[in-house]
């Protein structure tokens, strides 16, 4: 028969060692939550070091390929030229492209981070990083069970664009039509609302104001029909709603801002970039961060990122 005193002395040792067990885990837990983001932000930085090792090599390919097509990158000041292509050389190799019926050409994948750079250039966010695959197609297709041909869409799969729409938008063969500018604010807001996987801080700080100016408008479109510069499908639902008031702010800034001048001042306000705002060739980003000085790698990160 176990002795009662010894009975009491085993579970007081067992409630012990489960308390002990109970701070050990606490502690490896607090440590983690503690030490995560440090961790992460070292091994972003030893990756992005990496990356621009390799990007300074091919920088003068992406300067022909990005200048030759896009009128916003020519209007960028040295400076923010680098920033713009290093950061369209992480997007690029942050994604799988994948062509179907389309042949595959070295300035496709840049052109398409370009454009994905372009829409967030304002903001500290910028890889979609929900988004692992981009699908470009050759020509319009169908998709799911509707009757007309898409020229890109964007769902839980991926980013789709068809190529030749693609090329026609960038190349401006159609007015205030940008499929790339469209799809892309699609996903970016996707990953800030659905997924929750990349939010910007400063882009959902600020689209509940957007919407404060967007929504009557676009409310208005829906109930009486009322006609703007975004069209009647922008009054589809308030998704497409955003995405055609962002190609009409890159492709016809100066009509937008004259036609819908708070609208156009909420969406360079939740994109924090204005394009019209040229100073000295220099496309104004409204919240900049400090630049270092010193010339290193790591000090030239901090200005690119």
């Amino acid at each position: 028969m176990l002795d009662p005193i010894v009975a009491i002395d085993s579970r007081i040792h067992k409630e012990k060692m489960n308390l002990m067990e109970i701070v050990v885990i606490c502690s490896l837990v607090l440590g983690i939550l503690l030490l995560n983001r440090p961790v992460t932000m070292l091994v972003q930085r030893l990756y992005n070091r990496h990356q621009f090792k390799r990007f300074i090599v091919r920088e003068t390919f992406y300067h022909s390929v990005v200048s030759r097509h896009l009128t916003y990158y020519n209007r960028l000041g040295l400076e923010e030229q680098r920033k713009f292509l290093f950061r369209t050389w992480l997007f690029q190799h942050s994604k799988n492209f994948r062509y179907i019926e389309v042949e595959e050409t070295a300035e496709m994948p840049i052109l398409v981070s370009a454009v994905a750079v372009q829409l967030s250039f304002g903001l500290e966010k910028f890889k979609l990083n929900y988004f692992d695959d981009i699908f470009i197609i050759r020509d319009d297709y169908h998709y799911g069970f509707y009757s007309r041909p898409f020229m890109g869409h964007v769902d839980q799969t991926g980013i789709y664009l068809s190529w030749d729409n693609f090329m026609k938008g960038i190349s401006h063969q159609t007015p205030n039509c940008n499929v790339g500018l469209h799809e892309m604010a699609h996903a970016l807001a996707y990953v800030n609302f659905v997924t929750q996987t990349e939010e910007d801080r400063h882009f959902k700080k600020e689209f509940p104001n957007f919407s404060k100016v967007a929504r009557p408008i676009f409310t208005s479109m829906q109930q009486t029909g009322a006609k703007n510069l975004l069209g009647d499908y922008a009054a589809t639902n308030y998704h497409e709603f955003w995405a055609v008031a962002v190609e009409i702010f890159f492709e016809s800034p100066v009509q937008f801002r004259h036609e819908l001048p708070e609208l156009y001042e909420a969406m360079a306000t939740v994109l924090n970039q204005d394009p019209l705002s040229f100073i000295s060739g220099r496309t104004t980003i409204i919240r900049r961060e400090p630049v270092a000085q010193k010339t290193s790698v790591r000090t030239v990160l901090s200005s690119l990122l």
